[in-house]
């Protein structure tokens, strides 16, 4: 039967990125981590102490600050897979492209165990995990949706009054933003946003009140 899934936020490394774990009920041991910033080791003791393992980590995009945990979470768990839409799997060991060399902090990871793609369902706990593209911030940037609680995950596409960079290495504005319009306002007004970086936020008050990309097109 499914279970309650909840969230918990860990903000970490100097970029101040929100790293995710959803879970399931009492009776779950695994955990699916997103987006694992610098200095994961907070998050590898509350995992340790929750009795949790996790079976996926889900990046929202291949940018360095939001993969820079991924290598010590494999060291503690040789099973877990990393999973990263096909569009940003180059960006994981090319340092300029992930631009962590940017910030003069310049490293690599081993390729994602998973690709994902636009539109797919992944499954936790007996629960649908929705694959939206949000590209725009990266070619292969995506949010994931968890309609059972109502909650999306958008890593840098969309923040609370903002939205992600597009001056980058590959960035497109027009695109980003029609990502927001056609995939994330599309949501339920009531949807909870858990973005990359900075605090939540609801579908409902970006549409009215975001700067950057209104409801209408």
């Amino acid at each position: 039967m499914p279970m309650c899934l909840t969230v918990d936020t860990f903000i970490l490394g100097p970029l101040g990125n929100n790293t995710y774990v959803l879970r399931g009920g009492a009776a779950c041991t695994e955990c699916i981590v997103m987006d694992p910033g610098m200095g994961v080791g907070s998050l590898v003791r509350a995992l340790r102490s929750g009795g949790l393992s996790p079976a996926r980590v889900l990046l929202t995009h291949g940018h360095g600050d939001h993969m820079a945990g991924c290598e010590a979470l494999r060291r503690e768990w040789p099973g877990m897979a990393v999973a990263v839409h096909e569009a940003d799997a180059g960006m994981l060991g090319d340092a300029a492209l992930n631009v962590s060399a940017l910030y003069g902090l310049p490293f690599t990871i081993a390729p994602a165990e998973e690709l994902l793609t636009a539109g797919q369902v992944l499954e936790f706990a007996g629960e649908e995990i929705r694959v939206l593209p949000t590209p725009g911030h990266t070619p292969g940037g995506v949010s994931f949706y968890v309609p059972s609680i109502a909650t999306v995950f958008t890593g840098d596409a969309l923040f609370a009054g903002s939205i992600g960079r597009t001056d980058t290495r590959f960035g497109d504005t027009a695109q980003l933003l029609a990502a927001i319009r056609d995939h994330l306002y599309t949501l339920p007004d009531t949807t909870r946003v858990l973005p990359g970086h900075g605090d939540e936020t609801t579908i409902g008050w970006e549409k009215r009140n975001n700067p950057y990309v209104t409801s209408d097109k």
